[in-house]
């Protein structure tokens, strides 16, 4: 009834035969990557320091960096612990009670554990649409690309893919960066993924497209630059922006923002998020900058 021991498995043949009936790209401004499920407790049930845990948890480590710094927003999705009979309900026919309310179980994998500015999603059901905000938050930052990692492959985020597909959301299975009871299980749900709802890629494949587009700002050097950077942040026309409007009106999240700062703190730039965030606007951005660069 429980969740078996799972023996180590190579990711390396996985997408072998694998054929995506579309030819979906990956676009940064309309994505959102889901971390699905990394808990300690479905993490337990492999050997960490054996293929292809090991493997999964680097790739997601390296997705969530890149989607970081290109401003694409990260929602983790984790099971609570003790769930009601009602809660539960026919998951307890499967696989029993469940999670203990424990940290040492419920607590996402530290090596990924989420930040300060990322979601976390209460899972109570295969897909992660199921009872919980993904499809508002998603219309809310009009994205309809979804990214999926985590486990397991042929549960959750490939019920998950099947659902995003019909809220006509396009989804994304990364084959390398998701672990599953078994190699078989693994690539049946990439194949079926593959052929019906969504398109199978590859850790690589997301760096690239991550990568190829995203834009590095650099320190503005006068007004005209500053509204040009923000301008093209926020996919809108520069004269759509005057100094005294709130950047927030205009969609800007801590997400975009903590991608501008570190792009200008590599730059070398001396000033902090929490210096963006209190006055969100461009004329207090731009009095900022000027006292930074004297």
């Amino acid at each position: 009834m429980s969740i078996p021991a799972i023996a180590s498995y190579s990711l390396n043949a996985l997408e072998h035969g694998i054929n995506n009936r579309v030819d979906w790209q990956i676009n940064p401004s309309e994505a959102v990557l889901l971390i699905h499920d990394m808990q300690q407790y479905f993490v337990d049930f492999f050997d960490e320091n054996a293929e292809p845990i090991q493997t999964v948890v680097k790739n997601i480590q390296q997705i969530k960096l890149a989607c970081k710094n290109a401003g694409i927003p990260i929602i983790y999705t984790a099971q609570p612990g003790d769930q009601s009979a009602e809660d539960r309900a026919l998951l307890t026919d499967f696989w029993g009670t469940g999670l203990k309310s424990n940290d040492a179980v419920t607590q996402i994998l530290p090596l990924i554990a989420p930040e300060n500015d990322d979601v976390v999603l209460t899972k109570w059901r295969y897909s992660a649409f199921q009872r919980t905000d993904l499809k508002q938050l998603m219309d809310d930052w009009q994205r309809d690309q979804l990214i999926i990692v985590g486990v397991y492959s042929h549960i959750g985020c490939m019920q998950t893919a099947a659902e995003a597909f019909m809220s006509d959301i396009k989804a994304f299975m990364v084959s390398d960066a998701q672990a599953d009871f078994s190699p078989e299980e693994h690539q049946m749900a990439l194949t079926y993924t593959a052929g019906r709802c969504g398109s199978v890629t590859s850790t690589e494949q997301v760096l690239d497209a991550i990568n190829i587009t995203q834009q590095a700002f650099s320190i503005p050097t006068s007004k005209t630059m500053l509204v040009e950077q923000i301008a093209q942040l926020l996919e809108i026309p520069d004269d759509e922006l005057t100094f005294e409007d709130s950047l927030l009106d205009f969609g800007l999240d801590s997400v975009r923002m903590m991608s501008l700062i570190a792009d200008w703190q590599q730059d070398g730039l001396n000033m902090t998020f929490i210096e963006l965030a209190a006055k969100p606007c461009l004329q207090d951005w731009w009095q900022l900058l000027e006292t930074k660069a004297a």
